[in-house]
């Protein structure tokens, strides 16, 4: 009986530390795989260009090699020389080649404002590996561009983040100027979405690029308007709504259809509200 007892217990401690040694690889694993869990970067930039006159700026790498360090996509407006410019910055799974990516330049550029769409490092050709601080530089980078070589106002210049761009563009406005910020299926910490997802791992404990958005919303002093999906399933509505709610006013929230990815395309008043958000700032007649 005692031997039956003791080699039961036997087992039960190789389960045990069985169990702790593929707990521990876990987390390992998601460690070494942060970057491509959090950024999932699409790194070829493809044959999609925009259909809308456009021009592509590049800044070479060091000793003007290939790829680019940063590189960006700027679509003038058709008319009105005093027209706004609308930095665009996209999301995940994605670069600014992508079809719904050109899709929202197409559609801003059609209600009047200038765009530029950056891209980030790693992504679509462009050389880097992405981080928070990283693709945080790289949207800095393009503002600037805009303020000393474009001599734009920044009352004309308006930050449009839809996801995980949406948090580059919460981390911009807080640290410049501008006219108003537009945030499409933001959350308001990307962590807080991966500790939900991951629930048995220390996720807070672990992650180098938590991307706190609701930290940083508070610094931000122009007018916000929020777009989000009660449908979204990536980033939830409650997210969205916990980010809002941080803002300081003035600020507004449009409930879109269409979930996280579609909402652009499907809602007949997406692109309208966003008009008139613009116009009730004087920056569209």
């Amino acid at each position: 009986m005692k031997t039956r007892r003791f080699t039961v217990r036997r087992v039960l401690a190789g389960i045990g530390v069985l169990a702790m040694v593929a707990y521990l690889g876990a987390i390992a694993w998601l460690v070494a795989n942060e970057t491509r869990l959090v950024f999932r970067a699409v790194t070829v930039l493809g044959d999609r260009r925009p259909t809308l006159p456009y021009q592509q700026v590049d800044e070479p790498a060091a000793g003007g090699g290939r790829p680019p360090d940063a590189r960006a996509w700027l679509m003038p407006a058709a008319a009105a020389a005093d027209a706004p410019w609308v930095i665009f910055l996209h999301g995940n799974d994605a670069n600014i080649g992508s079809r719904m990516n050109l899709l929202h330049c197409e559609r801003l550029r059609a209600l009047g404002v200038n765009v530029i769409a950056p891209e980030y490092r790693g992504f679509g050709g462009v050389n880097g590996v992405p981080t928070e601080s990283g693709i945080g530089e790289d949207a800095l980078r393009w503002y600037t561009y805009l303020r000393q070589q474009q001599h734009v106002d920044s009352r004309r210049i308006v930050i449009y983040g839809w996801s995980l761009g949406s948090a580059v563009a919460v981390t911009l406005a807080s640290r410049v100027d501008e006219a108003a910020v537009i945030l499409e299926g933001a959350p308001a910490s990307i962590v807080a979405i991966g500790q939900q997802r991951y629930p048995i791992f220390p996720v807070r404990l672990l992650i180098r690029n938590p991307f706190e958005s609701i930290q940083r919303v508070g610094a931000i002093h122009a007018p916000m308007l929020f777009l989000h999906s009660p449908e979204d399933v990536v980033v939830p509505f409650a997210e969205g709504r916990k980010l809002f709610d941080a803002a300081t006013a003035p600020k507004q929230l449009v409930e879109v259809t269409g979930g996280h990815v579609y909402a652009s395309e499907q809602d007949p008043h997406f692109f309208p509200s966003v008009r008139a958000f613009l116009q009730a700032q004087r920056l569209l007649p």
